[in-house]
């Protein structure tokens, strides 16, 4: 299980910029196909388990930029990133492009594959 969910890069020279990482929870079936292990976070904060959880695959993190309002409260920036965590952890619970992975054809016979 992720240890964050948000974190916050740094302000980019830009106005109203940041960059920020996400950390959604992989789904256990799936972790093999997110695994790598040379992954580490790009947040040089993260703990030697949370790198670990990165490299197996049951952690995913995406790096992106928020653009925001001039004035915005940093209330309001927290709300507005929260919603896109939120997006981003359905997108790994629902989003499953393996739900066909090794089925094959013998020449005869289908033999059904797929990951939960």
């Amino acid at each position: 299980m992720a240890s964050k969910r948000i974190i916050i890069l740094d302000k980019l020279p830009e106005a109203n910029r940041y960059r920020y990482a996400l950390w959604a929870d992989v789904p256990p079936a799936r972790q093999a196909f997110y695994a790598a292990p040379e992954r580490a976070s790009a947040w040089i904060g993260a703990s030697a388990g949370d790198n670990a959880a990165l490299a197996a695959g049951q952690v995913v993190e995406r790096v992106d930029i928020i653009s925001v309002a001039a004035g915005s409260t940093l209330a309001g920036i927290q709300a507005e990133l929260q919603a896109t965590w939120q997006k981003f952890q359905d997108e790994i619970n629902n989003q499953n492009p393996w739900i066909r992975y090794g089925t094959t054809w013998d020449g005869s016979t289908w033999a059904v594959g797929g990951v939960a």
